[in-house]
C-alpha cells in the first residue's frame, strides 16, 4: 500500500498523487470553459494528426489482446484462481454479469444500438457507398457486432484479470502501477509508479465523461420527444447533476449495497426492453436476421480484427474503429479495475469465458433486437430512422420506438428506456468515481466518501464542459487523445503478467499433475536417485505418473 494520509482532507488517500490528478483535471476544465473553441479545434487536430497511426496500431494491440485472452481462459494457466487456491468467488453469477456489463458498456451500446447499425447500413467500406438493401443490412449488422463484441471485451477482460492477478493472488494493492511491478520492482512507489497510475486517472476520466455524455445526450432527445421539454444545454446539465448526484449517493454505500442492486435493477430492465423489442416488434425478421448477422460476424472475425483501412479511402476506419477502440481503452482502467473488485475467487477459464462470452452474447442480442427493428422499418415499412440519425443522431432509438406504431404505449415504452439509460449512467459513474478513489489512495477499496464525492463533481463538471465545447465530435476526439498513453502501459502490463505467470507453472486443480510434460522423467530420476523420500511435492507428483 502506499503511504496515505492520516490525518486533514486527505486522510485515506495519497496526497501527492491525489493533488496532481485534481490539478490535472482543474486545467482540463478552466481551458474547456473559458477557450472552448480553441480546445475543440485543438481536439480535432490532434486527432486528426494522430489518425494514420491509430489506423493500424489500435487494431494491432486489441487483436494481440484477443488471442492473449483465448489463451489465457484455455491454455496451461486456465485453473489459476484469482485469489488462494480453495476461494470461492465472492458474488454469485448473476450479480457478476449484471455488475460488469452495467458498468462496461450499457450506456454505450444503448445510445448505438440503432444509430449505428443504420449509419453502417448507408455507408461502409464493406458495400457499394449508397448500397440500401437486404445484403447492406446484414453487414451494418455485423459491422455494429464487431465493435461492441468480443474484441472489445478482450480489452476490458485483459486489464480486469492483470489487476485481479496482482492484488488477490500476489497479495499486491489494487491499482495499475503494481501490475508493472515485475518489470519495475521498487521504482513501482517512485515517480515512475506515479505516472503510470496518473495515465491511468486521465484515461478513467475522459472515458467516463465520453459515456456520460452521450447518455446525457440521449436522455435530453427522449425528455424532449416523450415530455416536450427542450433538449437544450441546461436540460443536459440539469440531468448531468441529478446522475452524479444519485450515483455518489449509491457509491457511498458501497459495491456490495449500492452497485450491486442498481446493477442488478437496470438488468431487469434491460430484459424487459428485450422481450418488449422481441414480441411486439417484427418477431420473425429480428431473430433471422440476428442469426444470419452473427453468423456473418463470425466468419469475418480475423478479417475484420485486422482491418486497417490501407486500401480504402476516407475516414471510415477512424470515425468507428479507432474511436471504438481508443474509447475501450480509454475506459478500461476503470471497467477494469471494477471488474477486477467484483471477481475475487474466479479462475482464470471462468473469468475469461464469462467476461469474453455472456456480455458479446448480451450485446448482439440487444443490437439485433433494437437495430433490426430500425432497419426493417428502413426496409419494409416507411422508413424515417436513417432521416433521424442525420439529423440527430441521439434520438435514433424514440424515433425507432415511435414508428412501432404502439398507440398509447409508445410514451410508456420510450420513458421505461429512459428510466434504463439514467441507472446505465448511474451504474457507470459510481463505478468510475470508486475506481479512481481507489487508484489515488493507492489501492484502498475503502477509499474516503469525501473524495467519491468531489471526484462525481469533478466528473459531471469535466463532462458539462465537453458537451459545450463541441458535443460528440470533441467527446470523440477527448477519449481517442486520452487512450493512446494508457495503451502503452497496457503494453506494460501483458510483459508483467507473463513474467508473473512463471511461478505459477501449470497450476493445476486439486489432484492434477503440476508438471509439464517434460519434466515429471527428471522429477522421476531424482526420487530414484535421492533418498527415496516419498514425501516431498516432487516425489508425489512422479508417483502419479
Amino acid at each position: 500500500m502506499l503511504q496515505q494520509a492520516e490525518s486533514g482532507f486527505f486522510k485515506g488517500m495519497n496526497t501527492g498523487m491525489s493533488c496532481i490528478a485534481i490539478l490535472m483535471l482543474a486545467v482540463a476544465l478552466v481551458t474547456g470553459s473559458f477557450y472552448t473553441d480553441e480546445t475543440s479545434a485543438a481536439l480535432d487536430h490532434t486527432r486528426e494528426w494522430l489518425t494514420p497511426f491509430l489506423e493500424w496500431y489500435y487494431v494491432l494491440l486489441v487483436g494481440f489482446l484477443l488471442f492473449l485472452m483465448i489463451w489465457l481462459g484455455m491454455g496451461r494457466y486456465k485453473n489459476v484462481r484469482l485469489g488462494a487456491d480453495d476461494e470461492v468467488p465472492e458474488f454469485t453469477f448473476f450479480s457478476w454479469v449484471s455488475m460488469l456489463f452495467a458498468a462496461g458498456t450499457g450506456v454505450g451500446i444503448i445510445f448505438w444500438s440503432v444509430a449505428q447499425p443504420i449509419l453502417q447500413f448507408q455507408d461502409n467500406p464493406f458495400v457499394e457507398f449508397g448500397s440500401a438493401d437486404a445484403d447492406a443490412a446484414i453487414i451494418a449488422m455485423r459491422l455494429s457486432f464487431f465493435h461492441w463484441g468480443i474484441n472489445g471485451w478482450a480489452i476490458f477482460s485483459f486489464v480486469g484479470l492483470v489487476l485481479a492477478y496482482f492484488s488477490f493472488r500476489q497479495q499486491q494493492p489494487l491499482t495499475i502501477r503494481f501490475a508493472l511491478r515485475p518489470l519495475l520492482g521498487d521504482r513501482v512507489y517512485g515517480p515512475l509508479g506515479h505516472l503510470v497510475d496518473l495515465l491511468a486517472v486521465f484515461g478513467t476520466v475522459f472515458g467516463i465523461a465520453t459515456t456520460l455524455g452521450l447518455g446525457v445526450q440521449q436522455m435530453s432527445a427522449g425528455l424532449e420527444r416523450v415530455f416536450g421539454i427542450a433538449a437544450s444545454a441546461q436540460l443536459q446539465l440539469i440531468v448531468i447533476g441529478t446522475i452524479m448526484l444519485i450515483a455518489t449517493l449509491s457509491v457511498i454505500s458501497g459495491v456490495s449495497r449500492g452497485v450491486r442492486l442498481l446493477s442488478e435493477v437496470n438488468f431487469w430492465l434491460s430484459i424487459a426492453a428485450v422481450l418488449f423489442m422481441l414480441l411486439l416488434g417484427p418477431t420473425q425478421y429480428l431473430v433471422a436476421i440476428t442469426v444470419e448477422a452473427t453468423g456473418d460476424y463470425i466468419q469475418n472475425l480475423l478479417r475484420m480484427s485486422f482491418h486497417t483501412n490501407a486500401t480504402h479511402r476516407g475516414e471510415w476506419q477512424a470515425t468507428w474503429t479507432v474511436f471504438f477502440w481508443g474509447w475501450w481503452l480509454a475506459w478500461s482502467p476503470f471497467v477494469g479495475m471494477f471488474i477486477a473488485r467484483i471477481s475475487r475467487g474466479r479462475t482464470f477459464r471462468e473469468f475469461v469465458m464469462g467476461v469474453l462470452l455472456v456480455p458479446t452474447l448480451i450485446t448482439i442480442v440487444w443490437i439485433g433486437l433494437f437495430g433490426g427493428t430500425a432497419l426493417y422499418q428502413e426496409l419494409f415499412q416507411n422508413g424515417g430512422v436513417i432521416e433521424a440519425v442525420y439529423r440527430d443522431i441521439s434520438s435514433a432509438l424514440f424515433v425507432t420506438i415511435e414508428g412501432m406504431s404502439l398507440g398509447q404505449m409508445t410514451p410508456v415504452v420510450s420513458t421505461l428506456l429512459i428510466v434504463l439509460i439514467g441507472t446505465y449512467l448511474i451504474t457507470s459513474a459510481n463505478a468510475g468515481t470508486l475506481v479512481i478513489t481507489t487508484i489515488l489512495s493507492g489501492g484502498d477499496t475503502e477509499t474516503p466518501p469525501t473524495h467519491r464525492i468531489l471526484w462525481g463533481i469533478l466528473l459531471a463538471l469535466l463532462t458539462a464542459v465537453l458537451l459545450l465545447a463541441g458535443g460528440l465530435e470533441t467527446l470523440q476526439a477527448a477519449v481517442i487523445t486520452a487512450a493512446l498513453p494508457f495503451s502503452i502501459v497496457v503494453l506494460g502490463m501483458i510483459a508483467g503478467l507473463m513474467k508473473a505467470l512463471r511461478s505459477e507453472r501449470y497450476a493445476a486443480r486439486p489432484g492434477d499433475i503440476k508438471l509439464s510434460p517434460a519434466e515429471p522423467w527428471a522429477v522421476a530420476e531424482d526420487v530414484l536417485d535421492g533418498d527415496g523420500d516419498t514425501n516431498t511435492p516432487r516425489a508425489q507428483d512422479s508417483a502419479r505418473l
